[in-house]
């Protein structure tokens, strides 16, 4: 798979926000085996980031949860509270 990484701030509506990083895939075939495998969220950059704009955020409009656990990667216990 070929991808390049970006990444992008998250914010909600509650002011929290989160770093997160993309996998941007061409292929979008590439893209759905990697989001089945990690289940993980789509991103459209022209959708989801205040109408394409390159330094803008992800304006996110569902209600805030931390990231625990994502596919088979989680975050270790230590590192939760």
């Amino acid at each position: 798979m070929t991808f390049q990484i970006r990444h992008v701030q998250a914010v909600w509506p509650n002011s929290k926000y989160e770093e997160y990083r993309l996998h941007c895939f061409a292929d979008p075939a590439e893209a759905k085996a990697f989001l089945d495998h990690f289940q993980g969220e789509a991103f459209d950059a022209k959708r989801n980031r205040e109408k394409g704009k390159i330094r803008g955020v992800w304006r996110r409009s569902d209600e805030y949860r931390r990231i625990l656990d994502l596919g088979p990667l989680s975050v270790p216990e230590l590192l939760r509270n």
